[in-house]
């Protein structure tokens, strides 16, 4: 009955927003009464000449590591719809602009700046980080999201929505949900409008056939997943903002244009536990510990995991790996992990003093996992804190593992490159000879402006090629070769 008042109430408000949907190619959503807003930053965008629209900016939460100790900080976040151009114009509220930078660096996204002021234009749907004086801890993430064809209130009435029983619909406003959770049923749609938040968790529990979409905030009132998918099948969840969204034991998941951002311990981003078939495209992830992970059995999941892709994506890690790969699985039953396609992405940061935990790419086998054909294919790695460029290793991690991992095989890196000079030695290693690393292949790694390669010019005859980029090609390992 709740969410069914919900509907009613704030039905009629979404029917302006509606009209103006229908005749502009520009929409911003007025933040709610009551969430917390940040002031560092006076967010506008105009069709080209058009008049100026404000973009509220909330205040959102990141995970900043000095020292060792983890110190929450709050940095901003607004987000709109546009197609076709919009010019962006930022005011930054705290004195003038020295240095300017919006991200991901490979857009090519260069500001002009006057004083206190950044503008900027953009020509398709772009998930950016804008930086002033270079602190990346208080800066503005702007998601410039494509218009939302999602909409449930295009090309109908407000009278007809009301009467759609597979729709449960949260319209600008703050919404909290009983119990703090919603479990979806099967065949059913959640749509949370632009301008909404919902504070607690949206789930997908054994069921199939459901959509979570919409541009609003989901997020618990403290720590934990605002979205999740456990033990279902044929689920979407399209353009949502929120802290993490798991997928576990699960079939036939799509996630698009999902933004999560965390700043609390274990705040992982998007984890895949023994799942088959998951896609994730257009996502961000700021995230407190590994940005996106795919796993065996774990969390009460059991099973291997298959064709799994993530493609046009931005990974921003504070804290441990942008991409981690294999450390839990089953050990009495060994499994799987296969198919796993990483594509087109940008990783902006990575901070890890840990050597155990270090990596942008990494594989780690461990519970007998046998991890193959995996490939990691133009992929842009900015210039991290504190970490290494990749990671392959078979291990035996006593603290999260009962067991080394069986082999990783057949891993291609493909149009890899990475601007930077904090990246520490990156490792190749198996563990025994049972235990190994096999074909391993590079084709295009570019390392400031060098390319790898077997027959790379200058590189002594009796250097390993991993040399030459500060790779450790370790024992246990065969076929590594780079082109």
């Amino acid at each position: 009955m709740r969410l069914k008042r919900t509907l009613l109430v704030t039905g009629a408000l979404l029917g302006i927003v509606y009209n103006a949907w229908a005749q502009n190619r520009l929409i911003t959503y007025p933040a709610p009464e009551g969430e917390e807003m940040k002031n560092d930053f006076v967010v506008d965008v105009r069709e080209p000449g058009g008049e100026w629209k404000q973009v509220d900016t909330y205040a959102v939460k990141v995970d900043e590591v000095r020292d060792t100790k983890h110190h929450v900080e709050k940095a901003s976040l607004g987000y709109f719809d546009f197609s076709g151009e919009v010019e962006v114009k930022v005011r930054f509220c705290h004195g003038s602009i020295e240095t300017a930078r919006v991200r991901p660096l490979s857009y090519g996204i260069v500001p002009t700046v006057t004083d206190s002021v950044l503008t900027f234009r953009l020509d398709r749907p772009r998930n950016l980080s804008v930086e002033v004086n270079g602190d990346i801890f208080h800066n503005l993430h702007l998601f410039a999201n494509p218009i939302d064809v999602n909409n449930p209130l295009e090309g109908t009435t407000l009278k007809k929505l009301k009467r759609r029983r597979d729709l449960i619909y949260f319209g600008p406003g703050v919404h909290r949900l009983p119990g703090d959770t919603l479990n979806v049923p099967s065949g059913k749609t959640v749509y949370v409008a632009g301008g909404a938040v919902v504070k607690g968790c949206i789930r997908a529990v054994n069921v199939r056939d459901v959509k979570i979409l919409g541009r609003g905030k989901v997020h618990p009132e403290g720590r934990g997943a605002g979205l999740s998918i456990v033990n279902s099948k044929n689920v979407l969840v399209d353009g949502l903002i929120s802290t993490q969204c798991p997928t576990g034991g699960s079939d036939s998941v799509t996630i698009r244009n999902v933004k999560v951002i965390s700043s609390y311990g274990w705040g992982d981003g998007l984890n895949v536990f023994a799942s088959n078939n998951v896609l994730f495209d257009g996502v961000f992830c700021r995230n407190s510990d590994d940005c996106t992970t795919v796993y065996g059995t774990r969390m009460g999941f059991v099973g291997g995991c298959r064709n799994i892709t993530m493609q046009n994506s931005t990974l921003w890690a504070d804290v441990a790996h942008p991409i981690f790969i294999g450390i839990h699985g089953n050990v009495k039953n060994p499994e799987v992990l296969e198919n796993l396609n990483y594509v087109n992405i940008d990783i902006l940061d990575h901070k890890e003093k840990q050597l155990d935990y270090q990596g942008c790419l990494a594989i780690n086998a461990g519970d007998n996992n046998l991890i193959r054909h995996v490939r990691f294919e133009n992929i842009r790695i900015e210039n991290f804190r504190q970490g290494q460029l990749l990671n392959l290793r078979i291990f035996y991690n006593k603290k999260y593992c009962q067991a080394p991992g069986r082999g990783i095989e057949d891993v291609f890196f493909k149009d890899i490159v990475y601007t930077g000079s904090n990246a520490e030695v990156s490792q190749i290693i198996g563990y025994d000879k049972e235990r190994r690393v096999k074909n391993i292949r590079f084709e295009n790694l570019v390392i400031n402006g060098v390319r790898i390669a077997d027959n790379m010019p200058g590189k002594p005859t009796w250097y390993k090629t991993g040399d030459m980029a500060r790779i450790f090609v370790g024992e246990h390992t065969e076929g590594v070769t780079f082109e």
